[in-house]
């Protein structure tokens, strides 16, 4: 009884229903776009982001402060403390090690470089800094964890070079674009390095700009600046690339005053300080900062960009639900005589209630259907055309797109139910 009164009002009503489902298919549509790319977000201009450069910076608890005049590193070589090299793939067994996606240990150098002239001696010397580091290296991960590549292309991809990146177990430099132009090296020549009683010649494969300290010193693979600072297997500083997610207050909080729940959330969360947190634990003996202007500028970004799309949804949701009480008050007006023969032959009131909210959950899940559907084509074009990449299809939406249309005719029909329950059948069968 109570499907056929539903289907005889679809019949009589179909063009009343058919506007209150195409206006929930609209609200559903915008929200399945949005909270699509909403989902994606996040994880997209992470990696944008991460091409702008590394947003951890790990270093030796015991290292001494740096003395640098004109950019130019006056440090004795043998000065400060150094980590191992060997420890590196470490970082790849971290709770959060697929969210690291690169790192380059440094090691610094005070040298002099010249033209290398014929008998092996460097002419028109000038100081400046050896940067050695990696531009693509494989790491063995313990544990039989596999390899990792990585360097300062996975860190610092933005990184300009005007011919080649050096070959990392090859005697080859890259300059950078200011030591170039003021000592007149470019690309193919042979330079000579000097630092202490080390000489090293290498061959210059590239011009590097970084807009950083990098556009003053000279660049080779880590192995030769640990030969020249007689350091083999160390370096003094190391940058990583990870994605994280926004801070907010909790993040912020000392681990140390949280509860087991609190930290356990704080720990299994991809923040910058907990991801910080894990990688000391691993290298007791580091201290491992956030670069906070990287961190923060992402943190603000990624929090407006997500908060529109928020807004947007419950922009398109609370429209729709005005469109559903709109018609929904519409329907119950035009049915007002009807509604009181059904009170006065004995009808419960939320059995008539019931009845039109019925109604209105059935065009919420086709509503919700078409608008899922129509919302997945919204959000391929917004991915594409905001970041070049569409959205992925995300099957679990739908349920939670049916349930917020049912939602939102429920939120509709709060206030023409109301007037339906309080509805006094004597008056309306008299005509008044």
């Amino acid at each position: 009884m109570f499907l056929r009164v539903l289907k005889d009002s679809f019949a009589r009503q179909s063009r009343r229903k058919l506007l209150t489902a195409a206006t929930l298919a609209l609200g559903t549509a915008i929200a399945t776009a949005t909270l699509s790319v909403a989902l994606d977000v996040g994880d997209r201009m992470a990696r944008e982001f991460r091409s702008l450069g590394a947003n951890l910076l790990v270093t030796p608890q015991a290292d001494t402060l740096p003395l640098q005049i004109g950019g130019v590193d006056y440090r004795p070589v043998d000065a400060g403390a150094y980590l191992p090299e060997a420890d590196l793939g470490k970082l790849k067994t971290i709770f959060w090690r697929n969210n690291i996606i690169g790192f380059a240990p440094f090691l610094d150098v005070p040298v002099t470089i010249g033209p290398a002239s014929a008998d092996g001696k460097a002419s028109a010397v000038r100081r400046a800094t050896l940067i050695g580091t990696w531009y693509r290296h494989d790491v063995q991960i313990p544990n039989d964890g596999g390899t990792f590549s990585t360097g300062v292309s996975a860190t610092n991809p933005y990184w300009g070079i005007k011919g080649r990146w050096f070959a990392d177990r090859a005697a080859e430099c890259v300059v950078g674009t200011a030591l170039a132009r003021r000592a007149g090296i470019d690309v193919g020549q042979t330079v000579t390095l000097r630092a202490g009683n080390h000489t090293l010649q290498t061959t210059v494969v590239g011009i590097v700009s970084s807009g950083g300290q990098e556009d003053d010193a000279v660049l080779a693979p880590l192995v030769l600046a640990q030969q020249l600072a007689d350091r083999p297997g160390s370096y003094r500083r190391l940058l990583v690339s990870a994605l994280t997610k926004p801070e907010d207050a909790f993040s912020q909080r000392d681990p140390r005053a949280m509860t087991g729940a609190e930290f356990d959330r704080w720990y299994c969360s991809p923040y910058i300080s907990s991801i910080s947190h894990q990688m000391q634990e691993q290298f007791p003996t580091v201290e491992v900062r956030p670069i906070r202007q990287v961190a923060e500028g992402e943190g603000r970004i990624l929090s407006r960009v997500g908060a529109l799309m928020w807004l947007v949804t419950v922009a398109a949701l609370l429209g729709a639900a005005l469109a559903v009480a709109a018609t929904a008050g519409t329907t119950i007006l035009e049915r007002t005589a009807e509604i009181g023969l059904m009170k006065a032959l004995g009808a419960p009131r939320m059995m008539v209630g019931a009845f039109f909210l019925g109604e209105q959950w059935l065009l919420a899940l086709l509503g919700g259907a078409v608008g899922y559907a129509v919302g997945l084509g919204l959000a391929r074009l917004l991915g594409e055309r905001v970041f070049g990449v569409s959205p992925e299809i995300r099957p679990i939406l739908l349920p939670v797109v049916l349930g917020v249309a049912a939602a939102v005719a429920t939120l509709g029909s709060i206030v023409p139910l109301r007037r339906l329950i309080k509805l006094d059948p004597a008056v309306v069968l008299r005509g008044e």
